[in-house]
């Protein structure tokens, strides 16, 4: 019976779908026609596709009624037919893409901008358009075009900025800073700021050629010797053969200070202190002479070596010899017992000597490739009998020696052919702060009072002297010209001007440390500049 029910119904709703519809909502072409203004031929292809699509619900409804022992489930819906039983011939699109969008695949939301730079999105939620409309609106009510216009400028203007509360673009939170070490390519390209003009050159100008080239005939090519020395009280002492002469740089006055044997040699001259007029004379005879250079005298003779003596340092009133029997022997010069004390601690000859400025340590070098550094005996003007260190990391004989006059306990040494190294040693711990290798066999060591530079003169085989930058040993100037290997050097009282004496006979001063004059306190003509104007040949 229920089964009977059920077929009834499905008759009776067939026969209701062969009419035409009269509930329902309105089909989509029925609201089209209702809208707009349909043509006859139009009308009449959408009528027939009704009737076909109705035909077709009928046969459908056949063949449920033949099936309606089966058990369907059919639930009755006042929809319309589908959009594929409507329009015949037309493709539906796939369900994975929506109709009308475009095929072009969307970007991958975590994938980063070029240049691998995130983009910040300012936050328009934070924006109040109310207030800002406001802002830029509250004064149409003038009438006049112009003041409107210059109105809604300054509104937009202030609107912009941070500094009202209801601008138009503002950000959530702060920008992202940068992440660290990046730098912006344009800002580096259209950004980067000029050298201004007023940047001084870092780069200090020395002159490549000598100021003045003097004559110095009969001077002993001898690497173990030390025969030139600059005073205080800008006297240059030269010593020549078996004669030492004095030259003063501030008048250019010459004169022959005294003359030993003919078959004896200076081997060494040291001046005194202080700018004292006391020169120290070592001689191949084995002694030590003292004289008064202002009056030419003589004062007295002091013995105890028994070889040359080579090598002079002035502490005080104790001078310090060393000889070629490897001693060295201290000389209070008050004192009728003048040798105070004897070191014997190096087997060959002293060929350098040199006490700090502050009289601390003495620093001897040996043909023994040995440098030693002894420290002053408590209470006294020489040096203890045992010494602090012995270094022995030069290849060859030590004659190059020379305190820094402005960084306390540091030394530079110089080591002679076979090793061609300066070493650069800090006396206070014992450590071996820098090594370089000069390429050639360095004679003489002398540091700079006003930069942090020392130059030094060398031999075999370039002959040239060289200034190096300190700490990290740089060549900064090679100055050339010397035709045979520079002994000797000496600095001027000032500080501006280096005196080289070579083997070819020939002494030559060089303005390589001269003072910026916008930095010079001292007046500008000064005794050495004066000196430099007064230079005449020392001696033919």
């Amino acid at each position: 019976m229920a089964q009977f029910n059920y077929l009834n119904e499905l008759n009776s709703l067939a026969t209701t779908m062969d009419g035409p519809i009269t509930r329902g909502p309105p089909q989509r072409w029925a609201k089209k026609s209702n809208n707009e203004n349909i043509n006859p031929s139009l009308s009449a292809s959408l009528k027939n596709s009704s009737n076909v699509n109705i035909s077709s619900c009928n046969q459908s409804m056949q063949f449920l009624s033949i099936s309606a022992n089966q058990s369907v489930n059919i639930v009755h819906s006042g929809k319309t037919p589908t959009r594929s039983e409507n329009k015949k011939g037309k493709k539906t699109p796939s369900k994975n893409k929506s109709p009308g969008r475009s095929t072009t695949p969307t970007p991958n939301k975590a994938s980063k901008t070029p240049n691998k730079a995130d983009r910040f999105i300012p936050s328009r939620t934070n924006s109040n358009y109310d207030l800002c409309h406001y802002m830029m609106s509250r004064e149409d009510d003038k009438g006049e075009e112009v003041v409107a216009q210059k109105v809604a400028g300054e509104a937009i203007g202030r609107a912009l900025t941070d500094m009202e509360p209801g601008r138009l673009l503002q950000y959530t939170c702060k920008a992202p800073a940068a992440p660290e070490g990046y730098q912006n390519r344009l800002r580096v390209v259209y950004s980067q700021a000029k050298v201004p003009s007023s940047v001084k050159n870092t780069t200090r100008y020395v002159p490549q050629a000598p100021d003045r080239i003097l004559d110095a005939p009969e001077i002993l090519d001898d690497y173990y010797l030390n025969l030139v020395d600059w005073s205080a009280s800008n006297v240059l002492a030269v010593a020549l053969g078996n004669a030492v002469y004095l030259w003063n740089a501030g008048t250019g006055q010459i004169e022959q200070l005294m003359a030993l044997e003919a078959s004896e040699t200076v081997c060494s001259v040291q001046w005194v202190q202080g700018g004292g007029s006391h020169l120290a004379v070592g001689t191949s005879a084995a002694t030590v002479e003292l004289w008064d250079c202002q009056n030419i005298k003589r004062l007295r003779i002091m013995g105890g070596h028994t070889g040359r003596v080579g090598s002079l340092a002035w502490n005080s009133y104790v001078v310090s010899s060393g000889a070629r029997d490897g001693t060295i022997i201290h000389h209070d010069v008050r004192q009728r017992d003048h040798a105070v004390a004897t070191l014997s601690s190096h087997t060959q000859e002293i060929c350098g000597l040199k006490w700090s400025p502050d009289g601390r340590y003495l620093a001897s070098g040996g043909n023994d490739n040995l440098l030693n550094i002894w420290p002053l005996a408590q209470g006294q003007r020489y040096s203890q009998a045992q010494y602090l260190y012995s270094f022995n990391q030069h290849l060859a004989a030590v004659k190059g020696l020379a305190w820094c006059p402005w960084a306390g306990g540091i030394l530079a040494s110089g080591g002679g052919t076979a090793d061609r190294t300066i070493r650069i040693w800090n006396v206070n711990t014992g450590a071996n702060l820098n090594t370089v290798d000069t390429k050639s066999q360095v004679c003489s060591i002398v540091w700079s009072t006003h930069y942090k530079e020392l130059i030094s003169g060398h031999g075999y085989a370039q002959n040239q002297l060289v200034i190096w930058k300190y700490p990290l040993m740089t060549r900064a100037v090679e100055l050339t010209g010397h035709v045979a290997r520079v002994l000797h050097l000496a600095l001027s009282p000032d500080g501006t001007t280096v005196l080289s004496a070579s083997a070819d006979e020939t002494l030559r001063l060089w303005k390589c440390f001269m003072i910026d004059p916008a930095k010079k306190k001292e007046p500008t003509e000064s005794k050495a500049a004066k000196s430099l104007l007064n230079m005449n040949s020392l001696i033919r």
